[in-house]
């Protein structure tokens, strides 16, 4: 198989293996999300617990694959670079922030939930898009 399709093949198992967990976790619920946003009233701490599983996933994953002189099917990684903060990522970040405590999705929640579709979630999924579009419109700083 050519490198491009083992790279999109590995895409597709990383995304059904994050969907998978979102499921098996219970962070397709959009209560749940809201509950973890309730300091105040009907708290409820599983997003925690699955954040800090992701986390500390991640952090374990990222050591031992840097180790490696370049990535399986790419010659070598893509890593960020830039280290500024800007209104762009701002502003988007917290477009974020407010979209998620609105909805109780976030995208790849919202995507996994996409079989069990309602007027909630379609809002949401057409928000995304078009904010999406949006910011194709706001130049970029160069």
């Amino acid at each position: 198989m050519k490198p491009s399709t083992m790279k999109t093949v590995a895409g597709y198992i990383a995304g059904l293996i994050f969907g998978l967990g979102l499921a098996v976790s219970g962070m397709t619920d959009p209560s749940r999300v809201l509950g973890f946003l309730d300091l105040f009233g009907a708290w409820d701490p599983t997003l925690m617990f699955v954040l800090g599983g992701a986390v500390v996933t991640n952090f374990i994953g990222y050591r031992l694959v840097l180790r490696r002189p370049n990535p399986l099917f790419a010659e070598r990684f893509q890593l960020p670079t830039r280290q500024d903060l800007d209104a762009r990522l701002i502003g988007g970040s917290a477009l974020f922030g407010i979209g998620w405590g609105l909805s109780g999705y976030c995208p790849g929640p919202a995507i996994a939930s996409v079989g069990g579709l309602t007027a909630p979630l379609v809002a949401m999924l057409v928000a995304m898009v078009a904010g999406w579009f949006l910011a194709r419109a706001i130049p970029a700083r160069g």
